[in-house]
């Protein structure tokens, strides 16, 4: 899916790998993340199927930068995957479910803490979607050069991101305060 992240980008503007890693950053860090060596491969692989092309900008006081393109054979691609509907849920891969279903065996008061932690996390993450994300959509309009169109589905996704943190502390409290009349029950 990565793939489809680059291309995506690519599709509004001409960016070097790490200006790449800065727009997924502060766009759609919410729901995709990738670190800078995944994003490199992927370019190169892209590169290699001719979905996109490089060049190499010469810096007389910076590093050279190779900078791509997104070809017409990129942009077919991103757009038969845009127009391709999910047929199926994703699976999740939560790490916080998967050791809170094996807690039973752990002590009561590590797994209070852990899912305290949790929540005092996703509340800074609820925070910086309701801050910090309307002002990163304003800033990639510029950056990238969208319109007040994308801007709409970019505000879609980060209102999925303020929702599902809510879910995700209602569910933290939920747990915490069921966890915590046990505790008080003695068992």
């Amino acid at each position: 899916m990565l793939r489809y992240a680059l291309l995506g980008f690519l599709n509004y503007h001409s960016l070097n790998g790490y200006d790449l890693k800065n727009v997924m950053e502060d766009s759609a860090r919410n729901f995709w993340h990738a670190d800078l060596s995944q994003i490199y491969k992927n370019l190169k692989t892209l590169q290699e199927q001719g979905m996109i092309t490089s060049t190499l900008e010469m810096k007389e006081d910076r590093p050279d930068r190779r900078v791509y393109t997104i070809t017409e054979a990129g942009r077919r691609e991103f757009a038969e995957w845009l127009a391709t509907p999910l047929t199926e849920i994703t699976p999740i891969k939560e790490v916080l479910l998967l050791k809170i279903f094996f807690s039973a065996q752990a002590e009561r008061i590590s797994v209070l803490t852990q899912l305290r932690l949790q929540r005092e996390l996703h509340r800074r993450n609820l925070q910086r979607y309701a801050e910090q994300t309307v002002s990163d959509i304003e800033k990639n309009i510029q950056r990238l050069g969208a319109s007040l169109d994308d801007a709409l589905f970019w505000d879609a996704t980060r209102r999925a991101g303020v929702l599902y943190e809510e879910m995700y502390i209602q569910w933290l409290d939920e747990t915490i305060a069921r966890l915590e009349t046990l505790s008080e029950g003695g068992t």
